[in-house]
Formats: C-alpha cells, structure tokens, sequence
C-alpha cells in the first residue's frame, strides 16, 4: 500500500517549500480518500442488504445491533475523531524535530511510537476486556428488556475486540497521515466491510448472526494489518543509514512527546463524546413519541449528513498540513490553510444541503420506500431530513474547527466546552419544541445546538493556535449561505415539475448546482470563481494586484481568486 501515494516532501518539490504540500497533491489526497471512502461505504451498503437478507429483521439483528454498539462508539472516538486529533499534531511535531536535526541525532519520531504505542495498545487491550467481561452487564443497560439478552452479550464480547483493533488502526492512520500517506488510512473501511461480508457468507449458515459479530471483530483487524506495512516502511526510511542513537536523548524527547499526547487525551475524548451524545439525546426525546419516530430520525439524519461527510474528506486531507505549519511554527500559513478550507467546506457542504433541502421527499423515495417502509414513512422522514439540513454547515465547521484548535501539542479544553454548550443547548430547546413540533422540533434544536458550538469555536479562533480572522469566514460564509438559500429555492421548483422521483432529484440537483454558482458569482462569493473556472480547465489569470504580489505561496491560486483577508494600503 505505501508505493501508492506521493509523500509530503516528494510532492512538496513541485509546489512549494520542503514539507509544505502543493494544492495538486492535497486535490490527489482528497480524491483517492473520497474514492476509497466511496468504495468502503457501497461495501457498506451491500453489508447491511446482506444482513437484512440473511437475518432479517427480528430479535437475533436487535441483539447483533445492540452488540454494534461498541464498534460504533469505538470508531468515533479512536479512529475518527479523539485518537487522529491527539495524534497528528504529535507526529506533526516530531517530524519538525526530524527535520530540524537532519540525519544526525535520534530520530522523535520512533521515540514517539516507543512511547505511546505500547501504551495505547496495552491500554485498550484491557478496555477491551473489561467490556467483554461486563457484557451481561452492559446489555441490559443498552437494551433492557432485550429478548436475545444471551445472543447479544455472546456478540458483544466478539466486537468487544474492536476497542483494541479499532485503536490500533486509528494510530497508524494518524502517524501515515501526519507523514502525507493517504492510500492506507483511506482504505480502511473497505477492508472492515469486507470482513463483515466474508464472515457472514461463510460461517451464517453455521453460527447465525455471531457471524456477524465475529466478522466485526475480523474487519477491525484488517483495518490495522492493511496500514501496518505502509508504516513501518516510513519509519524504517529515517532509521537506515542513521548513526547511532543517543537513547537518553531518544527517552527524553520521546518522554516529552508522550507527554503531550497524554495531556491531550481528556479534552479531546470530551469533545469527541459530546459530539456523539448529541444522537443519545434525540433518541431519548424521541422515545415517546409515537412508533416509527426514531427511525425516521435516524434515516433523516443519514441521509442529510452525507454532503458534511464528503466536506469532511477535505479536513481529513488538510489537518495534517496544518498541524506540520503550526510545529514548524508557520501560523501564517496556518491561518491561510485554515482560513481557505473552511470556506471550500463551507461550499461542498452547502451545495449538498441545497439539494437535500430541494428534494428530500424524491430522495428518500428513492432510497427507503420499498417493503414495510410506506409513503407516510417517506414524508415524514423527508420533512424531518429538511429541517437537519439547516445544522450541516454547522456540523461541517465545527468538525472542521476542532482539528484547527486540536492542531497544536497542547492541552485546549475551549472546543469541549463550546460542544458542552451546544448540545446543553440541543437537550433545552429539544425538550422544548418536541411537545410542539414533535420529530421537527427535535431536528431543529439539533441544527441550533451545533451551530450554537460552531460560532462559539469560530469566535474563539482569532486567540488560539491558528488566528483565524472571524470576520472574513463569516463574510465569505454568509454569501454562500445567500447563494445556497437562492439554489434551494430553484431546485425545489425544478423537483415539483414531475412525480417521477429518480428525476425530480436530478433536476433539483442540477438546479441547485447551476443557482448556487450563479448567484456566488454575482454575490462575489469566494472560492466559487476559482472552482469554476478549474471545473472548465480554463488557466487562472496570471496578473496580480500590488498588494497581493508579496505573499506567493502553493495556496496562492485561492487567494487570489477572492482575498480571504482583505488589507488596506498603509
């Protein structure tokens, strides 16, 4: 896997300083992780028609769904969120002292993989045992009530191995990321489907739905062996040809970076928890309303997050850019980096959501309504999906945010309690307007709360490590949002034209599309000229203002496009 993308300072010499990434590989970067994202979540997709088939939808799934549970949480916080926002600022930083010391010297890197490795994994192999052996514990808590109450904790205990598994594979995919590999980290949900796949075929027949169990178990694995290689490569490239270490030196400096991580873990496992709790407390709401609440909930919300996802495969590529800019103590570029993906964010977020806003009735149609799943089903779980739209600009910037505060090795406790605050706002006003509203009002104090967060973290930017100016991301943001609101309305009109569902949905996106750039472009929205005139491969023009011409850098082509910040002569 690791001959199958460029590293940072190989492409680096074709667009800028050693260790800085030209905007052609982060676009490659972003490309194979939105590729190989796409292939993991179609396996995805088959896996979950292949359960429906097998096991359907009775007692034996609830037990394995409750067992899910685990490796659900287990990937937000050690693979997604809380493990990769620890990591890559450390590796970040130890590549700076890497680059610092040259050849000579020992290397900090391996001195922070001896440090934290064996802890992260000894730590996890316990937690995985604990779970485990309070499985008949665990259960009741999850589902009391449960009927399979023995089914669910024989496959709780098989996915409880995932804690380790999961742990390991979301180190080496920030220590790969943080070295600019990409291939790897971004296959790894295509090798956990596929392990839940093989298992199913092979043993359902014989073990029932702890096939399932054991083929999550089985993915996890494979989700660390696949990127092992790749990393080890990396390290063993600094250590041949190197003198001799001095290991107290290596101690030291792998102390420190140990050190650091350990610092980190509190605050960013609170931030990554209070973003997971947000689900806990619609179910909770959700749970007097009438039957059939939750699930059009849980569909609405899957279905509407999918445009924040695809926003988020920028953040994924970009994180590491920022956090080796902010150790090489660059804030400059930092800031220019940061500034710029939030608003490319902002775009690819935005445009989804137009077009879930404009046809959510037709997509859910497409997507859910056969079988049990009626046309009562559709229209409300399409209404519900409507109002989650408006919280996915929200969602995508404060993803993108944390990693801007989580950047840098040092403790920041500010982004969990701006998430702490939201979704104390999401519980309030949900209690309040679910009486009213009823699943609406739950999707509307989700979109309040989590914008709530993003503008406490967007406010805090300008004193933290990446001095973000506000005021520029809110302008270039709110133009967006005036272009967006623009193309829902055309996509809406478009969608109404016919009932046939597949192409309502393709005239309201085609609509959108056109709209939203129309109006960018007289709203003088940033970012959008630029994208449209890559779109049609068309060469940027070359002449610059006076005031532009002293800062060439690889992000330059953005920049120019609409200044991200604007200065005055003097």
């Amino acid at each position: 896997m690791s001959g199958g993308a460029a590293t940072l300072t190989d492409e680096a010499r074709s667009g800028g300083p050693a260790g800085v990434p030209s905007n052609r590989f982060l676009a490659r970067a972003a490309l194979l992780t939105a590729a190989l994202t796409a292939a993991g979540a179609l396996l995805g997709l088959l896996r979950d028609q292949l359960l429906a088939r097998t096991f359907g939808a009775g007692p034996d799934s609830d037990a394995f769904l409750v067992a899910w549970t685990v490796p659900e949480f287990a990937s937000t916080l050690l693979i997604e969120d809380a493990m990769a926002l620890v990591l890559v600022p450390a590796f970040s930083r130890a590549l700076a002292l890497r680059a610092e010391a040259g050849a000579a010297g020992p290397d900090p890197v391996l001195g922070l993989v001896r440090t934290t490795l064996p802890r992260t994994a000894a730590g996890t192999a316990a937690a995985a045992a604990l779970v485990a052996a309070a499985a008949p514990l665990l259960v009741p808590l999850l589902a009391p009530g449960l009927p399979e109450q023995r089914l669910a904790v024989d496959c709780t205990r098989l996915t409880a191995t995932c804690v380790l598994s999961f742990a390991l594979a979301g180190y080496f995919s920030a220590a790969l990321r943080a070295h600019g590999r990409y291939l790897a980290p971004a296959a790894i949900y295509v090798a956990y489907n596929t392990g839940i796949i093989t298992a199913v075929v092979l043993l359902g027949p014989a073990w029932g739905v702890r096939a399932a169990a054991a083929g999550v178990a089985a993915g996890g694995a494979l989700m660390a062996l696949i990127q092992a290689p790749s990393l080890v490569g990396r390290l063993r490239r600094r250590a041949t040809g190197a003198p001799a270490r001095d290991r107290g030196g290596d101690r030291d400096r792998a102390a420190a970076a140990g050190g650091v991580v350990l610092a980190l873990v509190a605050p960013v496992i609170v931030f990554a928890v209070g973003r997971q709790s947000q689900v806990l407390v619609e179910r909770f709401l959700a749970a007097p309303l009438p039957a059939g609440a939750i699930s059009h909930l849980n569909y609405a919300q899957k279905v509407a997050q999918l445009p924040m996802v695809l926003s988020l495969m920028l953040c994924t590529v970009s994180f590491p850019v920022i956090a080796r800019a902010i150790a090489a103590g660059d804030r400059e570029a930092a800031r220019r980096r940061a500034e710029r993906d939030l608003l490319l964010a902002g775009v690819i977020v935005l445009v989804g959501a137009a077009t879930v806003a404009a046809a959510a009735p037709q997509i859910v149609g497409l997507l859910f309504q056969r079988g049990a799943f009626d046309a009562a089903d559709t229209a409300a779980t399409a209404s519900v999906m409507r109002v989650y739209a408006l919280g996915l600009l929200g969602h995508a910037l404060v993803s993108a945010l944390g990693r801007c505060y989580f950047s840098a090795s040092r403790p920041l406790w500010f982004p969990a309690v701006a998430m702490g605050l939201g979704v104390a706002a999401n519980a309030a006003l949900g209690a309040l307007w679910v009486d009213r509203w009823g699943t609406a009002g739950i999707a509307l104090a989700n979109a309040a709360g989590i914008t709530l967060t993003a503008a406490v973290l967007l406010a805090g930017t300008g004193r933290r490590q990446v001095p973000l100016s506000a005021r520029t991301v809110v302008a270039g943001l709110a133009r967006l949002v005036a272009a967006a609101a623009a193309a829902t309305t055309a996509g809406r009109l478009c969608a109404s034209w016919t009932a046939h569902p597949l192409l309502g949905a393709v005239l309201a996106a085609t609509a959108v599309l056109a709209v939203f750039v129309l109006a960018a472009h007289a709203l003088r929205a940033p970012l959008v000229p630029h994208l449209t005139r890559v779109a049609l491969r068309t060469p940027l023009p070359r002449p610059l203002s006076r005031r532009h011409r002293h800062a060439p850098t690889p992000d330059a082509p953005l920049d120019r496009d609409v200044p991200l910040r604007r200065h005055r002569p003097g």
